[in-house]
């Protein structure tokens, strides 16, 4: 036996002299130390051998496999290189052939709307607030004056996670979490902008969307204030010759209230179907701070008045691109946000 396992060794190494391909090489591996080769044959007459000669036979065996598969392994390499060596011999490449191009990305419609308005109010001296968007229901409702049994919960049914905590449904409230932290110093002059929930989804409504919130805080602020810097900002987005008003109405955190209007981006004012053939479109709402308000962000609405704000930032970006559906700023089609 250890005749024969010699002779193995020296019919493989002649056999690796004259190997010129892997096909071949894998071809002799199997055969001499694959599971049913040669190797593994003389293996199973140790059974007929004495001990002695079981324990010489089992450490020669092991030796010549050892050498037997570090040769194999080593033409195996020399044939790797051979081959690569052949074929960048046969293959050109010319190296002045431009690379493939490479798509650049972008930053989202709404992110670029979102940072122009931040830029806006930046510039006028609003400074930039953040707060939780997981709320409790005093922030979120009870400190801007909407109590339990207010009928104005219902226009923002939320998600609930507790019947004390929800998904934030606007930024209002960090506008009392600032106040609370500044009071009593003044002014108090933020911009609030992040995410929020209510239960809607159609068209022009998202169970999620954006919101900025703006307050200012300060002696003797009054309403001619709020339309000067609401006059400014929608003629910096939209543009120098936009027409504004503002229509009476009602919010519990703000009083007086309003909601501000601009002249019609697509008709420039004429009709058309885009703004139900008024001439106007509604961007966001407004009004004073309510007393209440001030009274849970710890000032005295005897000595301090304030003016705050609140737009959608999908309806600005929406008017601001002749966007007709919100849920396209959602769906990921790359036609549609390559256009920004």
């Amino acid at each position: 036996m250890l005749e024969r396992l010699h002779g193995i060794k020296k019919e493989v190494d002649s056999k690796l002299v004259e190997i010129a391909s892997m096909a071949e090489l894998n071809e002799l591996k199997v055969r001499i130390l694959g599971r049913k080769g040669e190797i593994t044959g003389l293996l199973r007459g140790l059974k007929d051998l004495t001990q002695e000669e079981r324990a010489e036979f089992g450490r020669v065996a092991n030796e010549v496999k050892e050498e037997l598969e570090l040769a194999i392994n080593n033409k195996s390499e020399e044939l790797k290189s051979r081959e690569l060596l052949t074929r960048l011999e046969q293959e050109t490449i010319d190296v002045t052939l431009p690379g493939l191009p490479l798509a650049n990305g972008g930053k989202h419609p709404l992110t670029l709307v979102m940072e122009e308005i931040r830029e806006i109010f930046m510039g006028m001296g609003f400074s930039v607030a953040e707060g939780p968007e997981i709320e409790s229901d005093y922030y979120n409702f009870e400190a801007l004056n909407i109590p339990k049994d207010h009928p104005a919960r219902d226009m923002q049914d939320s998600f609930y996670i507790t019947e004390e905590i929800l998904l934030r449904t606007h930024t209002s409230p960090c506008q009392v979490r600032v106040m609370e932290k500044m009071a009593p110093e003044l002014p108090v002059k933020i911009i609030v902008p992040g995410k929020v929930y209510r239960r809607d989804d159609d068209a022009t409504h998202s169970p999620m969307f954006q919101q900025v919130e703006g307050l200012l805080v300060d002696r003797n602020i009054s309403f001619g204030n709020l339309k000067g810097t609401l006059m400014t900002f929608a003629r910096r987005i939209f543009g120098d010759d936009l027409r504004v008003r503002y229509r009476p109405s009602f919010f519990p955190f703000t009083e007086p209230s309003a909601e501000m209007d601009i002249s019609c981006v697509m008709c420039k004012g004429a009709g058309c179907r885009v703004c139900s053939h008024t001439g106007w479109l509604e961007i966001l709402g407004a009004g004073m701070v309510n007393p209440n308000v001030l009274r849970y962000g710890g000032y005295d609405p005897e000595e301090v008045t304030g003016f705050a704000f609140g737009m959608g930032i999908e309806r600005i970006a929406m008017l601001k691109y002749g966007v007709n559906d919100l849920r396209l700023f959602f769906d990921n089609d790359r036609r549609f946000l390559q256009q920004f």
